[in-house]
């Protein structure tokens, strides 16, 4: 059996090496390094696939979210409601540009923000909701649309772990996560569904005048060159990214069926296990599954992962600390205790791998595994 990773991204390379390399050393031959045409077809076909308007590629997910923010004009002394159960970069760059982050609690099921709390979180200060969809399904966009309408707020779609997925609304009309909200966001991190080969990222709206706002703020505040009409920053995707990323966007819902398919064989493996609650799917979206993350109860989370581990299985746990309890972020306003369901999912969360590479030998080590370990 060949070794088992989190992600293969060696394995998933050597089935598009050809197209990889070809794409590579026609960059290099271009020498079309910055904005070249590379840059410009990937972002056209992502809005294609997307069905958006708009799509600006910038250099990582963490500045799609601070562009985004500035280019909506949120200044110090705003709040902005975010989940605390999510990577830190959601709330870092809240706190990076003077904004305060209202930490929203999430549901049991799916992970994601509970749209009953963030009514209840909301104040005269709040100007944003920043829903993330996390582990790889959208969260539940519909009442979180009709509470942003209702209290006049925008919406910036966190959607570096869910690119892919569909959201159904209560009229049956579907879009996909990202394309929801006033502006959505991702990350084409490595280990992304849709990941390239270094850091990249891109902003998605269909509103055209925020459009240009966001490329002015991504191109130093500039739209000519050496004026610059406000604040911005440096934030480009590089060609090279991009060219892997036009490959690997064609191929993007197969990798999908592939994670399901694992997620499938994880499901009827732990079924009939008491102290496992294998991932809840939203009755509203589909799930593309960046990660396989279950619950494990009764306090056996920590000896299941070194269990795993000695059996040569990796297993992480995303998030072993949420946001409104890291040091950098605590408040009192934000006590432990305030949002139960999050700090309870940080002492029950873990994750297998995931990973479109899994051949059934490896699935079959995994979960013989983890069965074994409530054997003992």
């Amino acid at each position: 059996m060949k070794p088992i990773q989190m992600v293969d991204l060696v394995g998933q390379y050597q089935k598009i090496k050809s197209e990889v390399d070809a794409a590579l050393q026609r960059v290099i031959d271009s020498a079309a390094f910055i904005n070249g045409p590379e840059v410009k077809e990937f972002e056209k076909e992502l809005a294609a696939y997307l069905k958006a308007e708009e799509v600006i590629a910038c250099a990582n997910g963490t500045d799609a979210l601070q562009i985004a923010m500035m280019a909506l004009g949120l200044k110090p002394g705003d709040e902005v409601i975010t989940p605390s159960f999510t990577f830190v970069a959601t709330v870092e760059v809240v706190a990076l540009l003077g904004i305060e982050p209202v930490f929203a609690d999430v549901l049991p099921g799916t992970f994601n923000i509970d749209p009953a709390d963030i009514m209840r979180k909301i104040t005269p200060k709040t100007k944003a909701i920043v829903p993330v969809h996390l582990f790889g399904q959208t969260a539940d966009m519909d009442p979180i649309m009709a509470i942003a309408k209702e209290h006049d707020l925008f919406v910036i779609e966190d959607n570096c772990q869910a690119i892919g997925s569909d959201y159904t609304f209560s009229d049956g009309t579907k879009k996909k996560s990202g394309t929801i909200g006033h502006i959505g966001t991702t990350s084409f991190f490595p280990s992304k569904n849709l990941g390239c080969y270094g850091d990249g990222g891109a902003i998605f709206t269909n509103d055209d005048d925020l459009a240009k706002r966001i490329r002015k703020v991504c191109n130093h505040g500039s739209d000519v060159r050496y004026y610059h009409e406000v604040v911005g920053v440096n934030s480009r995707l590089d060609a090279m990214q991009a060219a892997i990323l036009r490959i690997k966007l064609r191929k993007l819902d197969a990798y999908s069926a592939a994670r399901n398919a694992v997620a499938s064989t994880y499901d009827k493996a732990f079924a009939d296990l008491a102290h496992i609650s294998t991932p809840a799917r939203s009755s509203n979206s589909d799930h593309v599954f960046h990660q396989y993350t279950m619950r494990v109860t009764g306090g056996h989370r920590d000896s299941l992962k070194q269990h795993l581990e000695a059996h040569g299985i990796p297993a992480m746990i995303y998030y072993p600390v949420s946001c409104h309890m890291q040091a950098a972020y605590k408040s009192t306003r934000f006590p432990e205790g305030s949002l139960p369901v999050t700090e309870q999912l940080t002492h029950e969360v873990l994750s297998l791998p995931m990973s479109t590479e899994l051949d059934n030998e490896q699935l079959t080590h995994i979960t013989d595994t983890v069965k074994g370990f409530f054997k003992q």
